[in-house]
């Protein structure tokens, strides 16, 4: 993929200069020939007359040249020649005509310098003055002969009431009514000066917006002017902060609306009270009414009366188009979510969480979709941001326009992540965006973190972006999960507790009270924290995980944590820990399993060749999916797999639908140790529908084993478990599930709280798993190395213990103390699951306090595969 080059944008603090036509002059072209005659000097030093094949150029004839010459040269023998007259000239060395020229073009292009210098500008700037003076001197006039006319009928109704007044007390009128007539006139005399005070306050109030912008502009050219460096102009940042707040604010629309119709109320009813003789109360009341209905105003007598009512009445049109555009969106929003339902934003939570601990941060999303669209989309997501501010953008990221207008180069971390559809499609999308992130000129300060469909396309992004790119392969994660889920039943809640930010995560920090400590003592300095690898600064930053007990920390290594926050963890002085000895050695298992996979995914190989390495020699892979074998040989071959070359597994092809009952009761389904349900390839774009394929297959499987299983092992205890009778079916089930392992890959998490609730089969969610492992890597890409080792089949992984291995029955010991009993085997616990607990607790709180532990409790360790 190319990239086309594009030239520097301006500085985003400068005004835009679109230059006319005559400054459009390329540097290396020669200059057009004016269209109009060139007015030479009356008083030329030399004179040349050039003729070409259409004839002579027409000159006016010069001083010094006589008539018989200028007709010689114009004679047409004389074609093709080019003659000189001499004129003496003076001791002063006076530039030709030639060199005038020189000199004017040089001007004009020192004219052309002068950044925005155009007569033909100024000329219309001119003309555009111009017209609004008249303009303004019209208005003006008209309102001061409508304010003076209103002046003279005041002061004529202040003579006749005075004359009225002056009549009465001649008639010898009753005293009250003279009172009465004298108290009117009082209370009217200072209504006139309050009226005019009205008026100016209105019409100052409409004045200071436009005011302030012009100051914003005046402040932000001066800063451009004084400023070399880029720096956003002060109407720019205003426009940014009221577009976050209608963005940030679901009710910035209505509330801004709200504002807007008091406004036009108020100013309204201020200057019909300017300009009327009607009370205040009265004037704000008419001023709804004009908003209300804009025809209200054709009542109205006078022009300033006129003018005030005609503006209330537009900006009422206004308020009301925008009102009915809102309660439109309102409606047809309403509508699109009843009809399609809702769903939560994994990795927006994720980052929001993250961001929790420093008070919020901001996200910027940009995609080639409609910003209102993305805005709603976010609305609808049942989850707390916690300060975290989302603002989204519409446009590609392949552009780099697009990508400057959401300042790429100054954000901490970019996220790619993956297109739905097809894989290579969607990886070379990713390629290409890693590309235009490369050629961005300011450069990035942040990484970027790519999701990719494909294990086989990571090589060549990672060759494109270099140092700045950290991958993360979904499919390859989820298959390896799985894997690791179905040897070892709870792993897959562990998993979801410890890459997401809502429990404990990976940390890494220096601790400089720490240097020359052995990594045994290190691992108990922390009341609050696991810690489980180092980051020697003398390997170049390399990451040990699970390093041994004499490694000794130096200066400018750094510690690997397991803690709930950054900021919840400190060491401490070392406890006194007492170290005791292992019960029994720890025995590898070494027998053969037999496993099933239902469905088929894109990256079948790569799991077939990760099982090959865990499982002992002689164990069996069932394959069962509408995929025709022939098919499915092509597709591994494609991918890379050699059969021949498998070392422990065999496998073993059924062909068959895993929705249809008789199909699947071709199987020996209760013989298998491990059953994996695969989000089949067919129907992966659509998580309801992969999600509904896997549930009815997960219900066919347990109800077979179920039906199969010897009655008086069903009929064993009639206790109840996880609220189910076991005479029930679905207490069939989970008997079954005693009996064989089932991992189901779900990818809507809605679809959880279903499997949850039923326990008989555990459940490994992709989408989010992804999600959350995108998270942390954009918030820290050192982590990206610590996942990929307890993603392989090879090297540290979390293993499950039972608790026989670390401790004797009813033997009381503190989590520290098993800990370092668990260092005999070079293990780190991190966890552990008590025998009536649901959940294993992660970073369990107070490790120094001893307890009682049962023989059916389990640990989670970090352990050499």
């Amino acid at each position: 993929m190319s990239l086309d080059s594009e030239s520097s944008p301006p500085s985003s603090s400068r005004d835009w200069f679109f230059p006319s036509p005559s400054f459009i002059q390329s540097p290396h072209q020669p200059p057009k020939t004016p269209k109009y005659p060139r007015r030479f000097s009356t008083n030329p030093r030399s004179f040349r007359y050039n003729t070409s094949e259409s004839g002579p150029h027409k000159t006016p004839p010069f001083r010094g040249v006589s008539p018989s010459d200028s007709a010689r040269f114009r004679d047409p023998r004389y074609a093709g020649l080019r003659r000189r007259v001499e004129i003496p000239r003076r001791a002063d060395n006076s530039p030709t005509i030639k060199d005038a020229d020189s000199i004017s073009s040089q001007k004009t292009s020192s004219q052309e310098k002068i950044p925005g210098f155009s007569w033909q500008r100024v000329k219309v700037r001119w003309q555009m003055a111009f017209a609004v003076a008249t303009l303004i001197t019209v208005m003006s006039s008209l309102v001061h002969k409508n304010f003076s006319l209103h002046n003279q009928v005041m002061e004529l109704q202040d003579h006749i009431l005075v004359l009225n007044f002056q009549l009465r007390a001649c008639a010898l009128l009753d005293s009250v009514d003279v009172i009465d007539s004298m108290r009117h006139e009082s209370d009217y005399i200072p209504s006139k000066g309050l009226k005019n005070l009205a008026l100016i306050v209105s019409v100052t109030l409409l004045s200071v917006p436009l005011v302030i912008f012009k100051c914003m502009d005046v402040v932000s050219k001066s800063r451009s002017s004084d400023n070399i460096s880029e720096e956003v102009s002060l109407h720019k940042q205003l426009a940014y902060q009221v577009d976050v707040f209608l963005s940030v604010n679901p009710y910035a629309k209505p509330l801004a609306l709200l504002v807007a119709t008091l406004l036009v109320i108020f100013l309204g009813g201020l200057a019909l009270f300017g300009v009327t003789d009607d009370s205040l109360a009265d004037c704000l009341w008419l001023s709804w009414t004009y908003v209300a209905d804009s025809g209200n105003h054709a009542n109205s007598d006078g022009v300033g009366p006129r003018l005030v009512s005609v503006s209330i009445s537009f900006g009422g049109m206004l308020i009301f188009a925008m009102m009915l555009g809102l309660v439109s969106d309102a409606i047809s929003e309403k509508f699109d979510s009843l009809r399609k339902g809702r769903s939560e934003g994994s990795l927006l939570n994720q980052l929001a969480i993250a961001n929790e601990s420093l008070g919020g941060g901001i996200v910027v999303v940009m995609a080639e979709r409609d910003k209102e669209e993305m805005e709603m989309d976010i609305a609808k997501m049942e989850f707390d941001f916690k300060g975290t501010s989302v603002i989204c953008r519409s446009g590609s990221p392949l552009i780099l326009v697009d990508l400057k207008k959401v300042s790429v180069s100054k954000a901490r971390a970019i996220i790619v992540l993956a297109d739905d559809g097809n894989a290579d499609q969607s990886d070379a999308r990713a390629l290409r965006t890693v590309l235009s992130l490369t050629g961005v000129k300011e450069g990035l300060r942040g990484h970027i973190v790519v999701e990719l469909s494909d294990l086989d396309n990571e090589v060549l992004v990672k060759l494109v972006g270099g140092d700045l790119v950290e991958t993360v392969v979904a499919h390859d994660v989820i298959g390896r999960l799985m894997i690791q889920c179905a040897r070892q039943p709870g792993l897959a809640q562990i998993w979801e507790d410890i890459l997401g930010f809502e429990n404990c995560e990976f940390y890494i920090k220096r601790w400089q009270k720490l240097d020359g400590m052995v990594f045994e003592d290190v691992l108990i300095s922390f009341p609050d924290a696991i810690p489980c690898g180092v980051k020697v600064a003398s390997s170049g930053g390399n990451i040990i995980l699970n390093p041994e007990d004499t490694y000794v920390l130096q200066e400018g290594d750094e510690v690997l944590v397991i803690a709930e926050d950054d900021d919840t963890y400190s060491p401490a002085a070392l406890p006194m820990v007492w170290r005791g000895n292992l019960p029994k050695d720890f025995i590898v298992p070494n027998s053969s399993e037999k496993i099933l996979f239902c469905g088929w995914r894109r990256d079948m190989e790569d799991m077939i060749m990760v099982l090959d390495a865990f499982l002992a020699t002689g164990s069996e892979l069932w394959m069962f999916n509408d995929v025709a074998e022939k098919e499915r040989k092509r597709k591994l071959i494609d991918g890379g797999l050699d059969t021949d070359r498998l070392e422990n597994i065999t496998l073993v092809h059924r062909e068959g639908n895993a929705v249809i009952r008789r199909h699947l009761e071709s199987l020996p389904l209760e013989s298998f140790d491990s059953i994996l349900i695969l989000a089949d390839e067919s129907v992966e774009d659509s998580a309801v529908q992969a999600d509904s394929r896997s549930l009815a297959t997960l219900l066919l499987i347990r109800d077979i084993q179920a039906k199969r299983l010897p009655l008086r092992e069903a009929m064993v205890t009639q206790t109840r478990r996880g609220g189910f009778s076991q005479g029930s079916w679905i207490g069939e089930m989970q008997q079954a599930s005693d009996k064989s392992v089932i991992i189901s890959e779900i990818l809507d998490p809605r679809t959880k709280n279903l499997l949850s609730m039923s326990k008989i089969s555990d459940y490994v969610l992709s989408n989010e798993l992804v999600s959350m492992a995108l998270a942390m890597v954009a918030e820290d890409r050192q982590i990206n190395y610590v996942l990929e080792e307890l993603f392989a089949e090879e090297g540290n992984g979390l293993q499950i213990r039972q608790a026989d291995l670390y401790l004797r029955e009813g033997e009381e010991l503190s989590f520290y103390e098993i800990m370092l009993r668990a260092r005999q085997r070079r293990e780190i616990v991190i966890g552990t699951r008590l025998a009536n607990s649901e959940r294993a607790i992660i970073n369990p709180p107070s490790k120094s306090e001893r307890r009682r532990w049962s023989a059916k409790d389990v640990f989670v360790v970090i352990a050499e595969e």
